[in-house]
């Protein structure tokens, strides 16, 4: 049995990795780690170099085409590309997925619809590609084309990968974890969640040894964060109106819904998975009431930030332990990063918010992820 107590602790800021915005044309992107900038004009034209000589290239074009169909024709011609092509829609977008084959190279491209502030056309093409004979590079060029985000809207979305390879599917309504409760899912998302999660850490074995590890792992749960993130929304949102909605008091008011939503994790059944990834997908957890410890911070996390409580979550490699994190007042365990000293929440022990193993209390075996 872990001794636990309140305490107060100051954890340095961490380092992590961090997402790439263009300003210019609104889209973002989160490439594994590995990939470094090494060309273009770092506006309308941009090329990566990642692990295993991969390579990752985007284009925005701006009025060139009036439609996807064009864009990849032409681009297609260009290459003497021998991939097959496939259009889809994204988020009531248009999109469309091929692959690519020219001068011994093959891979990925996708090209989507951006937000045009004018009349004329957006899209934004990327092209993940690398050797024919590196066949462990797949894995890379899939993620890094999944974690392409158009617009802020799709930073809470599937990527476009797995839009296109595991299609939603019918809506249902089903019971969720806390009794009485239920939520709209869609009938795919609790596989296809699980699908990208066991990617993401096939991808993030590869720097167990790394010396950017901590990079890694934090890009892992972000990828996780948002491919859950909507495919958990309605559920989230049901059980936050259950329990009267987002606090709309001060401080302590909400200090209170954390409680009671960190209460409502702390009773899930303890599962782990110790022959892949050890992450249970959030749809299964927040459905059926399970899961381990970083599947349980990221979900309460989830459920705070539906309730307008800002927080996020701390992972230990050493501890094979994982813990929430919310900007809320009062005494406790915290942890410092970025300027915010965030309260800790133990979801595996039947403790109080800020409450925290003395064992577990080395901020040195600790490393912050923030999801955005």
């Amino acid at each position: 049995m872990k001794r636990f107590f309140i305490l107060l602790i100051f954890f340095p800021v961490l380092a992590f990795a961090e997402s790439m915005y263009s300003p210019t044309w609104g889209f973002f992107l989160d490439l594994p780690e590995g990939y470094e900038y090494i060309g273009g004009d770092a506006r309308d034209r941009f090329s990566f170099a990642g692990p295993g000589d991969a390579m990752f290239d985007i284009a925005v074009y701006n009025g060139r085409y009036n439609t996807v169909e064009e864009l990849v024709n032409d681009v297609s011609r260009r290459l003497s590309n021998k991939g097959e092509v496939d259009y889809f829609q994204y988020h009531g977008k248009q999109a469309a997925i091929f692959s690519l084959n020219f001068n011994e190279l093959n891979g990925w491209a996708v090209s989507l619809a951006l937000e045009s502030l004018s009349n004329q056309p957006l899209w934004l093409l990327a092209l993940a590609y690398g050797p024919s004979a590196n066949k462990e590079l797949e894995l890379f060029h899939m993620s890094a084309l999944d974690s392409l985000c158009p617009t802020q809207a799709e930073r809470r979305y599937p990527g476009p990968i797995m839009e296109y390879s595991f299609p939603r599917g019918e809506k249902k309504r089903v019971s969720l974890a806390l009794k009485g409760v239920s939520g709209t899912i869609y009938e795919n998302d609790a596989e296809a969640a699980q699908v990208l999660i066991e990617r993401e850490f096939i991808i993030l074995q590869h720097f167990a040894n790394s010396p950017n590890w901590k990079e890694a792992w934090t890009r892992y749960y972000r990828a996780i964060f948002r491919d859950s993130y909507d495919r958990i929304s309605d559920a989230a949102s049901m059980i936050v109106r259950n329990w009267g909605g987002p606090p709309s008091g001060g401080e302590q008011e909400k200090r209170a819904f954390a409680q009671r939503a960190l209460d409502f994790v702390q009773e899930f059944n303890y599962e782990r998975d110790l022959t892949g990834s050890d992450f249970l997908n959030l749809v299964s957890a927040i459905a059926d009431g399970r899961g381990d410890c970083d599947s349980r911070a990221m979900l309460w996390a989830i459920i705070l930030d539906k309730s307008q409580i800002p927080a996020s979550m701390m992972i230990s490699r050493q501890h094979s332990h994982a813990m929430g994190l919310a900007d809320l007042p009062g005494s406790g365990a915290r942890f410092e990063s970025f300027g915010i000293q965030w309260l800790v929440a133990e979801t595996t022990a039947k403790v109080g918010i800020g409450m925290i193993a003395q064992d577990f209390s080395d901020p040195s075996n600790w490393l912050g992820v923030i999801f955005e």
